[in-house]
C-alpha cells in the first residue's frame, strides 16, 4: 500500500483503458499520473504515441482547455500585484468592446439587431464564463454562427491578439453579463488582457510567471523542433471508423510558429508538467518554496462563483447544462464540486477540475491530497466518460 491507496486496486486503471477503450480503437491511447500527499503513487501509459510507436511517460499532448487554468492563475498573480481588480471593466484594457451589444434579432444574411447590455463585462465574468461571450462548435444560436463565420475560434485562422479582441467585439454578446454561464472564449480574451496589462507577449508572461518557476519544461504553445518527435497524434471521432486523424504529430501545426497565443486553448503539455501545476494548487499556491499565488486568492478561486450559488446544470444556457453536472459549481477558472452525491462519481467537497477537448482531464482534491492528471488525444471530450470512470477507479483504490 502506498500513501494509503491499494496498488493493485490501482493497476486496475490501465487494465480497465486497454481494455474499454485502446484495445476495441476507441481512444489511440491513454496515460495516467495520481498523486496523494505529494507522492506519484501511480503512472502507467497504454496505447501508441504514433501508429507503430508505444506511448510514453514523456509523451507531449496538447491540453486545450486544461489551458485555462493556467491562464486564470496568471490573471491572479496580477491581481494580487494591484495591477487589475475583479471588478474592473473589461473596457478598461480592451475598448474595443465599449460599443458591444447584447443579441437581439438577426444573424447569417440579416444585421444583427442588439440593445446596450444592462451592466458591462467585468473581469470576474471572464474568469467564470459569465461575460455573454460563447464557442462558434455550440451551434446553438445566431451568435455561434457569428463565431463560425469570423473564424474568431479557429484553430488556423491569422489572428493576431489585437485583431482577436477587435473581431470578437464586433459580435454581439449572447445574454447581458452575469445573467447566466455560457462556456466560452472568455479566457482568451483574459490572455489579451494579461499581455496589454504586461505589455510584453502573452507567452512570455506565462514561461516568466509559471512554467520557468515551476520547471515545466515542456508546457508551451510551440513544440520545439527537436522535442516534436515527442507529440502525438491527435484524432477526432468517427461515428464508421470510430477514430481519424485530427493532427499528425509529425506534421503538427502546434509545432509551427502561431500569430495568437490562446489562453483558452493553446498550450501543450506532459503528465509530469502538468502535474507540477497541480501539485502547486495543492499546495496552496506554491511548489518548491516557490510561491505562485496565496492560498486565500487560490481558496477564492475554487469557491463556487455562480450567481446564487447553485450548479451548472441551473445556470448553463449551453453546453454542460447536462445532468451530469449536478452538484458542480464554477469558480475563477476551475469547475468545483459542491454536492459529490450529486455528481453520482465519488470524490470531495471543494474538489476542482477541468479538461480539455481532446479528451484530457485533471483533478485536484485538497480533502484527500490527492492529484490526478489524465491525457489522450481524442475530440470532442462528450465522446466517452472516460474521464469520469478514471476518477471513480482512483477513488476506488483508497485503502485507509
Amino acid at each position: 500500500m502506498s500513501e494509503g491507496f491499494d496498488k493493485a486496486r490501482l493497476d486496475r486503471i490501465p487494465a480497465f483503458l486497454q481494455a474499454k477503450y485502446v484495445g476495441p480503437g476507441r481512444l489511440p491511447h491513454a496515460a495516467t499520473l495520481v498523486s496523494r500527499r505529494g507522492e506519484v503513487v501511480h503512472q502507467s501509459v497504454v496505447g501508441e504515441g504514433r501508429p507503430g510507436e508505444a506511448l510514453k511517460e514523456d509523451a507531449i499532448f496538447r491540453i486545450a482547455s486544461m489551458t485555462k487554468p493556467i491562464t486564470s492563475i496568471a490573471f491572479m498573480m496580477l491581481v494580487e500585484e494591484g495591477k487589475v481588480a475583479l471588478g474592473d471593466p473589461l473596457t478598461r484594457f480592451c475598448p474595443e468592446f465599449k460599443d458591444t451589444g447584447v443579441f437581439v434579432a438577426g444573424g447569417g444574411n440579416i444585421p444583427f439587431v442588439t440593445r446596450p447590455p444592462s451592466q458591462p463585462i467585468r473581469m470576474v465574468d471572464l474568469l467564470r464564463h459569465t461575460a455573454g461571450l460563447t464557442y462558434g462548435f455550440q451551434e446553438r444560436t445566431p451568435v455561434d454562427a457569428a463565431y463560425r463565420k469570423a473564424r474568431i475560434d479557429d484553430f488556423d485562422a491569422d489572428y493576431t491578439m489585437d485583431g482577436f479582441i477587435e473581431g470578437l467585439a464586433k459580435i454581439p454578446l449572447q445574454f447581458d453579463p452575469g445573467a447566466h454561464w455560457n462556456y466560452s472564449m472568455a479566457t482568451d480574451v483574459l490572455g489579451a488582457v494579461i499581455e496589454r496589462i504586461e505589455g510584453k507577449p502573452f507567452a512570455e508572461v506565462l514561461q516568466e510567471r509559471i512554467f520557468g518557476p515551476l520547471a515545466m519544461v515542456d508546457t508551451g504553445f510551440k513544440v520545439p523542433a527537436d522535442q516534436q518527435r515527442r507529440l502525438t497524434d491527435c484524432y477526432m471521432f468517427d461515428p464508421q471508423a470510430k477514430m481519424k486523424i485530427f493532427d499528425n504529430g509529425a506534421t503538427s501545426r502546434w509545432a509551427k510558429n502561431r500569430t495568437l497565443h490562446s489562453g483558452g486553448g493553446g498550450l501543450v503539455s506532459t503528465l509530469a508538467d502538468y502535474h507540477r501545476f497541480c501539485l502547486m494548487l495543492l499546495g496552496g499556491g506554491q511548489l518548491d518554496g516557490v510561491r505562485i499565488v496565496s492560498r486565500k486568492t487560490l481558496a477564492l478561486m475554487t469557491a463556487n462563483h455562480l450567481g446564487g450559488g447553485g450548479d451548472l446544470v441551473q445556470h448553463s444556457v449551453g453546453i454542460f447544462s447536462e445532468a451530469e453536472n449536478a452538484g458542480v459549481g464554477f469558480g475563477l477558472g476551475f469547475a468545483v464540486t459542491e454536492q459529490p452525491a450529486q455528481t453520482l462519481t465519488p470524490g470531495s467537497a471543494g474538489d476542482y477540475y477541468w479538461g480539455g477537448m481532446f479528451s484530457t482531464g485533471f483533478f485536484v482534491d485538497p480533502v484527500e491530497q490527492i492529484c490526478m492528471v489524465f491525457m489522450t488525444q481524442l475530440m470532442p471530450s462528450s465522446t466517452y466518460p472516460v474521464r469520469r470512470e478514471v476518477k471513480t477507479l482512483i477513488h476506488a483504490a483508497l485503502d485507509d
